[in-house]
């Protein structure tokens, strides 16, 4: 009975925390476009904001040409003013905050010999992280676990009888690895087929988000069973058999959009 009810109370308080959103949209938006304006001035103050270089060039042409179908997918109910800024840098690194404000590193296009098209599929991957608000879901979520960890761990202590400090180590590690780990890579994996069908309809060949990952392997290779275990990320094997999954069900918006041209 005792195990019943506690059962019970953590399901509801599963329940009830699911329910909420403790983020806004508006503000989380408004506060990601501060923080953005904060970061594109000290990398100018630091001359690393790049506007005037044949990478930074094709970067943004490539930008400019998939915002129109970014507007278009943007059902978050908030109006975006998409904004990306080139960051002279060798990391091999792009980011998206809420609200469509992005970054991409020169090191990522020059270290990989980056095309056009495989650009696009950095920059769509990028746009759709912001499109699924990505950041505003990852948020509550810390929230609601924060809030459950605490809760659950001195719920769990009082059940068992076992030191509340290495129940809270074991529902922390637990959270991490059986709820956030595995979050961020669902996360990740919408990214890639979101950016599939931006860059398709925007008439940048699909098939080019295999290649970025073939490079990427080349350069950086995660395929290791630590990687697929902890990782935020997926690896960058199983990012390639996804792509190519999903390859038939996009490369026609391709042909369409290429047909238009």
């Amino acid at each position: 009975m005792r195990k019943q009810t506690f059962n019970a109370w953590l399901c509801a308080s599963f329940i009830a925390l699911s329910a909420c959103s403790v983020v806004d949209s508006g503000a989380l938006n408004q506060e990601a476009a501060q923080e953005y304006r904060a970061t594109v001035a000290q990398a100018h103050k630091q001359g690393a904001l790049d506007n005037t270089s044949a990478t930074s060039q094709r970067i943004q042409q490539v930008f400019r040409r998939m915002v129109p179908h970014a507007q278009a997918a943007n059902k978050t109910g908030q109006a975006f003013n998409w904004e990306l800024a080139v960051i002279r840098s060798d990391e091999l690194n792009a980011w998206a905050m809420p609200g469509g404000k992005m970054a991409v590193y020169t090191g990522i296009v020059e270290k990989l010999k980056l095309s056009d098209d495989e650009i696009a599929a950095i920059v769509g991957h990028e746009m759709t992280h912001a499109l699924l608000e990505h950041s505003k879901k990852e948020a509550n979520r810390s929230v609601g676990l924060g809030i459950l960890t605490q809760l659950g761990g001195n719920a769990l202590a009082a059940y068992t009888g076992v030191n509340p400090e290495l129940v809270g180590l074991g529902v922390n590690l637990a959270s991490d690895l059986g709820v956030q780990k595995p979050f961020s890579r669902s996360a990740e994996r919408e990214a890639d087929v979101g950016g599939l069908k931006l860059m398709a309809q925007a008439g940048y060949n699909p098939q080019a988000a295999v290649t970025v990952w073939q490079k990427m392997n080349a350069m950086e290779n995660n395929n290791t069973v630590l990687n697929k275990i902890a990782s935020t990320h997926p690896t960058n094997n199983a990012r390639i058999k996804l792509i190519q999954d999903e390859l038939p069900k996009v490369m026609p918006l391709y042909q369409q959009a290429v047909g238009r041209k």
